[in-house]
């Protein structure tokens, strides 16, 4: 195995250190900014262009750990292991149509102060309260954590140290990181996140070209997958027997995942830095076409260079035990020196944008959400910067001890899609039914973690099994939502007060008849024809540029063609009806 560590050269070491010193220069200059108030700190003033929200999407869900557990999915279960993560884009696509304008039009700081403008009395104050610690702490800390751990392994292969040490020099960078969001508030992270997606995508894209050149270009690949009998790996759907990705499994992401399970940048209907983003938007335009940008460069630009590093390693590495650290590999073994360097920044660039999101939003969270709701709500602006910036460092020290005790980042991620399953339904209906009151959303979060947790305990379902994984997803789903909408018709709705309020600011275009009627000024956009048409055209575009562009790559010219084609026609559909709203300025 080649040593990694004699590879770096005082120029390598040059060049990492700059890009320390460019981040921490842009955090310092918007410091005096991020210090005015807790809207500047969290939201940036509300005015962020479309381009800079959407791209820092983007960079905060490619990680350090992204190529690498798309690398396990793929040396695993072929490109069609994907599917894991490719089922989301139905329920962002929603996001863009459904839900960006009505995130920008409540007016909250965080999605969790939702649930005090939506519902009223205790159980919406628990329910703030609960959330906020809840997703902050453990679920930010098990992001945080996996996002460590895959940079912990990272530096013990280029390193060549233990565990303890690298998580030493992971300590460091989560420092830096930290200051930066300290300092800067939403604006440091929002710029830093621009420059670490162009620095990573483009290392991606040399490691890839580098992976494939060594594994004798893509005929070589298919040759080789063919001796070795994973043919089967180059095809997007799964094989029917295939017993990595069965068929069962499959149709349970494509039918029930993407709308009913909470995930972190995947919440149904919006949520966490994703609905951040959409809050701080310049208006409502800039937020749907923040929340579209950041769709089609998730899903539709980004994963290809992954990919094919990942079927490089299958050709190069097949007995790897760890096949996420193949990845790690192919840079260390295959990457011209020249670009070492820059690739190690790469991988620092994707750790930090994702950290100074989860800190900053995190942080949003606890001092918004829970120190200022309910322990100090009359403190100055200047008191609750601090405050935030002391709960930046609290997170940070939580997810240190995490990623000791993680093993796996795919694990991780099936974990949160486990747990959090069936509780997606009730995060969509609460925008359009007025019906949904407080309880609804205690009740699907609490029955989905007792379900799922009975499920994997008691009943020995493993979530690392496709097969269980899959009826794992289904009983808990079918489960959380029966309770969840037994208990909104056992329940009272909210009280009308409340109701009307909500629906006077948020305007949603249907579900809301019996309020709507004792507000007859309020003239909802009726556009959910629309909005359909634009958010399955929208499916159409990302997937058709997705897929078109891999059959392109895979050297099927005329079948990859043809699917670009009608992704460009599904594109025009959306451009045409946006612009019939009178969007054109805001598109272009």
């Amino acid at each position: 195995m080649t040593k990694a560590h004699v590879a770096l050269t005082t120029l390598d070491w040059i060049v990492i250190a700059l890009y320390f010193v460019v981040n921490i220069a842009i955090g310092l200059y918007y410091r005096a900014r991020a210090g005015e108030s807790l809207s500047e700190f969290f939201l940036s003033g509300r005015d962020v262009p479309w381009w800079l929200a959407g791209t820092s999407m983007v960079a905060t869900t490619f990680a350090a750990d992204t190529p690498l557990a798309v690398t396990g999915l793929v040396v695993r279960g072929g490109i069609a292991g994907n599917w894991l993560w490719w089922n989301f884009l139905a329920g962002g696509m929603l996001t863009v149509f459904f839900y960006a304008r009505l995130w920008r039009r409540s007016g909250v700081m965080t999605d969790i102060e939702f649930s005090e403008i939506r519902y009223a009395g205790k159980p919406a104050a628990f329910l703030r309260g609960f959330r906020a610690l809840y997703l902050a702490i453990p679920i930010g800390c098990i992001v945080l954590g996996w996002v460590n751990l895959a940079m912990v392994k990272i530096l013990q292969m280029v390193l060549g140290v233990d565990k303890t040490t690298a998580l030493a020099c992971v300590m460091g960078m989560i420092a830096i990181t930290a200051a930066i969001s300290a300092i800067s508030g939403l604006w440091g992270v929002l710029v830093t996140d621009s420059l670490q997606f162009v620095i990573k995508q483009a290392m991606v894209i040399a490691l890839a070209f580098a992976a494939v050149g060594a594994a004798g270009g893509i005929d070589g690949i298919k040759t080789k997958l063919a001796a070795a009998g994973r043919s089967n790996a180059l095809s997007f759907t799964p094989d029917l027997d295939s017993p990595l990705t069965p068929v069962a499994t499959f149709l349970v992401y494509i039918s029930v995942l993407w709308w009913a399970t909470w995930y972190p940048g995947a919440e149904p209907g919006g949520g966490g830095f994703v609905a951040q983003r959409m809050l701080c938007a310049r208006d409502e335009k800039h937020s749907l076409l923040a929340t579209f940008w950041f769709n089609l460069a998730h899903f539709a630009i980004r994963p290809w260079p992954w990919i094919f590093t990942a079927l490089a390693v299958l050709v190069l590495y097949p007995d790897l035990p760890d096949p996420e650290s193949g990845y790690v590999r192919i840079m260390i073994d295959h990457l011209p020196p020249s670009l070492r360097g820059l690739m190690v920044a790469g991988f620092i660039a994707a750790f930090m944008s994702t950290n100074s999101t989860q800190l900053n939003w995190g942080a949003a969270y606890l001092v918004n959400d829970f120190y200022k709701r309910f322990f100090r709500r009359d403190a100055s602006e200047r008191h609750y910067v601090m405050a935030s910036q002391a709960a930046t460092v609290l997170l940070t020290l939580i997810a240190a001890v995490v990623t000791f005790y993680m093993d796996s980042v795919a694990g991780a991620w099936k974990l949160l899609m486990a747990t959090g399953a069936g509780t997606g339904g009730v995060l969509l209906a609460r925008w359009y039914w007025w019906r949904v009151n407080a309880w609804s959303e205690v009740s699907a979060m609490a029955s989905a973690a007792v379900v799922s947790i009975f499920l994997q305990t008691a009943m020995g379902f493993d979530s690392d099994k496709p097969g269980d994984f899959a009826w794992l997803m289904i009983v808990t789903t079918a489960i959380s939502t029966a309770i969840w909408v037994g208990v909104t018709f056992a329940t009272a709705p909210e009280p009308e007060a409340v109701l009307l309020a909500f629906y006077r600011r948020t305007r949603p275009a249907f579900g809301w008849g019996p309020v709507a009627r004792l507000a007859p000024e309020v003239k909802p956009t009726r556009d959910t024809g629309s909005n359909l048409l634009d958010w399955l055209c929208g499916c159409v575009l990302i997937y058709g540029a997705l897929f078109g562009a891999g059959k392109m790559l895979l050297g099927e010219t005329a079948l990859g063609a043809g699917i670009l084609l009608v992704a460009a026609a599904a594109g025009v559909v959306i451009y045409r009806d946006l612009s019939s709203r009178g969007w054109k300025s805001a598109i272009e």
